[in-house]
């Protein structure tokens, strides 16, 4: 029958696009450049594959801008090879438990306050706070232990607080005591009068 599907007769169930196929001879349409143009860096293979924020080997622009201090030190935050992140909770929101409760980060996390245990918690002191609490967290503003404590409270750290290493200043060394002007007067009269007898021509006979 002539419906019947046999190899003769198989065909896609719809058209297919031709790949391009380039360099392949100057009589196949893409000869000699191949669509590329004429040398450069986008004729070479691999061009389109260059990686994000590349300028093409001058100085990128992420380079050319300035930086801010510190963004390498130790301390800085939350940028630097030492980066660290944080919960930030202020003491406003600490105001919606009850007086005598132990705020700690698992109850943070209860109360919706903090995503997750996992980065520690900075107690900041934005806003006010009246109730009571003994709260407990890895790290504390001033204004925010201030405000903590005003209210009767008492604050816990779970990490010690850090200290910023003071610089050291050199102190001037004590000058030397200057030498007694009268000796060195009374030293350089006697030598010039040395001198002086050692010049005279010696008496005639």
């Amino acid at each position: 029958m002539a419906g019947d599907l046999n190899l003769s007769n198989l065909k896609p169930a719809q058209a297919r696009q031709q790949r391009k196929r380039v360099g392949r001879g100057m009589g196949s349409g893409k000869g000699r450049y191949s669509g590329r143009g004429v040398k450069g860096q986008k004729a070479r293979s691999g061009s389109h594959r260059m990686r994000p924020g590349f300028e093409g080997g001058q100085m990128p622009s992420y380079m050319r801008m300035g930086k801010q201090r510190g963004s390498t030190s130790r301390d800085a935050m939350p940028i630097g090879p030492f980066r660290t992140s944080t919960y930030s909770v202020n003491v406003r929101d600490l105001g919606r438990f009850d007086a005598g409760t132990e705020v700690t980060p698992e109850l943070l996390k209860e109360a919706g306050l903090i995503r997750n245990l996992r980065r520690d918690v900075k107690i900041l002191g934005q806003g006010e706070l009246t109730a009571k609490l003994t709260v407990s967290a890895h790290a504390f503003s001033k204004s925010a232990v201030e405000k903590i404590e005003a209210a009767g409270g008492t604050v816990t750290w779970l990490k010690p607080p850090h200290e910023k290493k003071q610089r050291k200043h050199r102190t001037a060394t004590p000058a030397a005591e200057a030498p007694d002007a009268g000796g060195d007067a009374d030293e350089a009269a006697e030598a010039t009068e040395a001198e002086a007898a050692s010049e005279e021509p010696a008496p005639s006979e």
